[in-house]
């Protein structure tokens, strides 16, 4: 295909041509409304460019197929047969996903270390999870995608699966064995679903890790706005195959999505797409070549660059080298205090803090200027760290005690009757809620779990040293959320 084309941005130009009068939505009539206050800040041309698709970007009856060829021409460049836009990032898209592969009492593999609009999507469908187990790291805390041993471990324990999920890079850039996870399923005879959210890049170098249309996988999820470049909330999910039906994934996209969506989200999209499709390689060569650079320079400020760390047997099968992850319990300070100073003092902000690491992510976005301030700034954090007060300890149990008991399915128990009561009544009651630290986003503790004390300790001890819980009702956590006693 011609990815010289851009068909969303080619109808929004003509549209500004044209001088069309607009007497429908959006309602501030290209920005005619917009109180000149709004303006000084996010300028004119951001309203001027809100163009409803509907009789605006194309057509009444969407004649021009503005969309539909944007969407074929993003499923060329990586090798997808359909391509889906999502103006509502990939927490719509892998919802959609995972309802066209399984049903409402219907079980789909999933691993627990998934973001939560993966567990979102369990409550809204009633699907049942199997769990599977992730890959462990003790050392780092943290934990990578699971292979195969580990999804034919929760096969073999519950075979009636319609499918299977896996969430691959990690918040920090660890990747797992797609091509062997895909094989492995499809001789079960069921579909893998990959929340490649993390992974807009990677079918665009060959140095990078595996991208998942290339590695066998029936659906892949991507948020363009992470790794690629494009304004937030924008998303695609890829489908490859026939063993999920393009129309059923069509069909549960429009029963979760807007039926409003942002041109600015499908112009980012189309552009950002032409100019991977041009010059990806380029600007993605050049990118690993600073990032590289970057990794010598902290480690030569004392820094400890994680990155061979993360690989091994039983660990993460690849990393992606733009996400630099320093950890820095040798410095005696959390990530969370690190991730304060730095935007407070240097005015750099980083993607992900955690009570040990912070991770700073690259892309071709990033040039020697953006790459000098952030050293500095890292450079200062190390020369201030010994001032900094010594942080809270985070009690983080061992691995086996994050696997809770599934005590009812995740839906039940997030709409059904539920009571609050003290964190020191919540030891073997079972969740109502969710409980999630974030980033990155994976919960702590799901609806339908049985709450044990290890696990609060953890998550009352990290929410006292800077851990970010956004869903609980009470966000001090002196009480929970929990399924009503009959």
């Amino acid at each position: 295909m011609d990815h010289s084309k851009a068909p969303v941005l080619e109808a929004l130009r003509d549209y500004h041509r044209a001088g069309y009068v607009p007497f429908n939505a959006p309602g501030h009539k290209q920005g005619r409304g917009i109180d000149p206050r709004v303006l000084d800040v996010v300028g004119a041309d951001v309203f001027k460019s809100d163009v409803i698709a509907l009789n605006g970007l194309d057509d009444r009856l969407m004649r021009q197929g503005v969309l539909a060829e944007a969407q074929e021409l993003m499923a060329d460049a990586v090798g997808a047969d359909h391509t889906f836009f999502s103006t509502c990032g990939s927490s719509l898209s892998v919802k959609s996903a995972m309802l066209a592969v399984a049903g409402p009492h219907e079980k789909l593999l999933v691993p627990r270390h998934v973001h939560k609009s993966v567990i979102s999507g369990l409550i809204v469908s009633g699907v049942q999870p199997v769990w599977v187990r992730p890959r462990w790291d003790a050392g780092q805390h943290l934990t990578h995608p699971p292979g195969v041993r580990e999804f034919q471990e929760a096969c073999e324990r519950d075979p009636e699966v319609k499918g299977a999920l896996m969430v691959t890079p990690t918040d920090y850039g660890t990747c797992g064995d797609i091509r062997a996870v895909a094989e492995y399923c499809h001789e079960q005879g069921i579909p893998l679903i990959v929340d490649e959210a993390w992974g807009a890049h990677l079918p665009f170098h060959g140095d990078l890790p595996p991208w998942g249309m290339y590695a066998g996988a029936d659906v892949c999820v991507t948020s363009v706005h992470k790794m690629g470049a494009a304004v937030e909330q924008s998303s695609v999910f890829h489908l490859q195959g026939d063993r999920v039906d393009p129309n059923v994934l069509k069909a549960r996209e429009d029963l979760l999505g807007t039926t409003s969506p942002s041109s600015l989200v499908y112009a980012a999209l189309d552009g950002w797409r032409r100019q991977m499709a041009e010059h990806g390689k380029e600007l993605l060569s050049s990118a690993l070549e600073l990032v590289t650079s970057v990794r010598e320079r902290l480690a030569g400020l004392g820094l400890t660059v994680l990155y061979d760390e993360f690989l091994g047997p039983d660990l993460a099968d690849s990393a992606d080298p733009f996400k630099v992850v320093l950890d820095l319990a040798p410095l005696g300070i959390s990530g969370y205090q690190a991730a304060d100073w730095l935007r407070a003092e240097q005015r750099v902000t980083v993607g992900l803090s955690d009570h040990r690491r912070i991770v700073a992510q690259f892309n071709h976005s990033d040039d020697e200027e953006t790459a000098g301030t952030l050293v500095d700034a890292l450079d200062a954090l190390v020369k201030a760290a010994p001032s900094f007060e010594k942080p809270p300890a985070v009690q983080i149990p061992p691995p086996h005690e994050f696997e809770l008991e599934t005590a009812m399915l995740p839906r039940d128990a997030f709409f059904g009757p539920a009571e609050q009561v003290s964190v020191d009544e919540a030891p073997g009651r079972i969740a109502a809620e969710m409980i999630t630290p974030y980033p990155p986003g994976a919960p702590g503790v799901l609806p339908g779990e049985v709450i044990t004390r290890p696990i609060l300790d953890y998550l009352r001890s990290g929410l006292k040293a800077g851990m970010e819980l956004p869903d609980p009702a009470d966000s001090k956590l002196e009480s929970v959320r929990v399924v009503a006693k009959r």
